[in-house]
C-alpha cells in the first residue's frame, strides 16, 4: 500500500471517529437532548404535564419546549390558544391544560396522546411522546368538598359537594359512601348515594361519633374509588324521646329522694322527741319588776309592786255562802 493511500485511510478514519463522537455528545449543534422524565398529572378536573429541564454546558439562550397532541386516529395539533393554553415555545417546564378553567382541557372521555420535544433555534430535540390517557380512566378523585356536618337528634346531617364537576352525567357520576364508627367503637359504611346530601340516623344521644367521606367514579362499567376526606368527631343530642325519659327520671328521683329525706326527717323527730323539745322550750324568764330590784336593791320592792297593782275591786266569777246550825255557832263561840 502507497504511503499516500494510506494516509487517506487513516484520515477518513479520524474524521469518521469526530463524527461518531460529536453524534454522541447530546450538547452538539447538531441535535438537543431531549426532556426527561415527563409526566402527567391528572387529580379532579387538572390536567398537568411536566418534565425536567434540558441544561446546555456551553448554551447562552435558554432551551424552550414545545407541546403537540392528538385524539385516537387523528393528526398531531400543537398545543396552543384555540384550546384555552398555549404550550408552544415555552420555557416552562409545565403545560397545565385547565388553567384558564376546570371546564378546559381536553374531554375527559376522549383518548390523549402528548409528546413534547425542546427547541433552541434551528436546533431541537427528538420528540418524547407519552402513552395515551383517559381522564375518566386514569384519574385520582379526591375527597368531596366543602362538607358540613349537623348534629341532630340521634342523627347527623353531612352535605358536601362533588370532588369536581362533571359536563354530562349521563355517561359519567359520583356514588359516596360515608364512614362513621362511635369513638373507640367498629367502624360502619353507609351508601352507596347520588345525593349530596347524607343523614346517619338511629345514632346513640350524648355519644361522639366520627365520619370520612368517600366519593366514588363511575363511568364506562368501570369506576374509580376516591380519597377519604379527613376525620372529624360529632356529639349526638338527644331525641324526643330521650328527652322525654330524661325528664320522667329526674322527677321520680327528686320526688324518691325528697320521700326519703322526709321519712328520715320523721325518724330523727321520733327518736329525739325530748331532746328537740329541750332545744325549742323556752326557758323561764324574772319578772321585771324583780330585774330591776335585783340591779338596784336599794328600791323598795313591795312599794313598786304596789304600784303596779290595779286599783279595781276584786272581781269573782262565782260566790258561795256556808251556813252554819245555831248549836254549831254557839260552841264555836264557847271555845273562844
Amino acid at each position: 500500500m502507497r504511503p499516500t493511500q494510506l494516509w487517506s485511510l487513516l484520515l477518513l478514519l479520524l474524521l469518521g471517529a469526530c463524527a461518531a463522537a460529536d453524534a454522541l455528545q447530546p450538547d452538539s449543534l447538531s441535535q438537543l437532548p431531549a426532556p426527561q422524565h415527563p409526566r402527567i398529572r391528572l387529580y379532579n378536573e387538572e390536567q398537568v404535564l411536566s418534565w425536567e429541564p434540558v441544561t446546555l454546558s456551553n448554551g447562552t439562550r435558554p432551551v424552550v419546549y414545545r407541546v403537540q397532541f392528538k385524539y385516537s386516529g387523528d393528526e398531531w395539533l400543537t398545543v396552543d390558544t384555540s384550546i384555552g393554553v398555549n404550550c408552544t415555545q415555552i420555557t416552562a417546564t409545565e403545560c397545565d391544560f385547565t388553567v384558564a378553567s376546570p371546564s378546559a382541557g381536553f374531554p375527559m372521555d376522549f383518548n390523549v396522546t402528548l409528546r413534547l420535544r425542546a427547541e433552541l433555534g434551528a436546533l431541537h430535540s427528538a420528540w418524547v411522546t407519552m402513552p395515551w390517557f383517559q381522564h375518566y380512566r386514569n384519574v385520582t378523585v379526591g375527597p368531596p368538598k366543602n362538607i358540613e356536618v349537623t348534629p341532630g337528634e340521634g342523627s347527623l346531617i353531612i352535605r358536601f359537594s362533588s370532588p369536581f364537576d362533571i359536563p354530562h352525567t349521563s355517561t359519567a357520576y359520583f356514588w359516596y359512601y360515608v364512614y362513621y364508627w362511635e369513638e373507640a367503637g367498629v367502624q360502619q359504611v353507609k351508601g352507596p348515594f347520588r345525593s349530596n346530601s347524607i343523614s346517619l340516623d338511629n345514632l346513640k344521644p350524648f355519644r361522639v361519633y366520627c365520619l370520612q367521606v368517600q366519593a366514588q367514579l363511575l363511568w364506562n362499567k368501570s369506576n374509580v374509588n376516591g380519597h377519604l376526606s379527613n376525620t372529624s368527631c360529632y356529639k349526638i343530642m338527644a331525641d324526643a324521646s330521650t328527652k322525654l325519659q330524661q325528664v320522667i327520671l329526674i322527677s321520680v328521683g327528686t320526688f324518691s329522694l325528697m320521700s326519703v329525706l322526709a321519712g328520715a326527717c320523721f325518724f330523727l323527730v321520733l327518736k329525739y322527741r325530748a331532746l328537740i323539745k329541750h332545744w325549742f322550750h323556752t326557758p323561764p324568764s324574772i319578772p321585771l319588776q324583780i330585774e330591776e330590784y335585783l340591779k338596784d336593791p336599794a328600791q323598795p320592792i313591795l312599794d313598786a309592786l304596789d304600784k303596779d297593782s290595779s286599783p279595781k275591786d276584786d272581781v269573782w266569777d262565782s260566790v258561795s255562802i256556808i251556813s252554819f246550825p245555831e248549836k254549831g255557832q254557839e260552841d264555836v263561840l264557847q271555845t273562844h
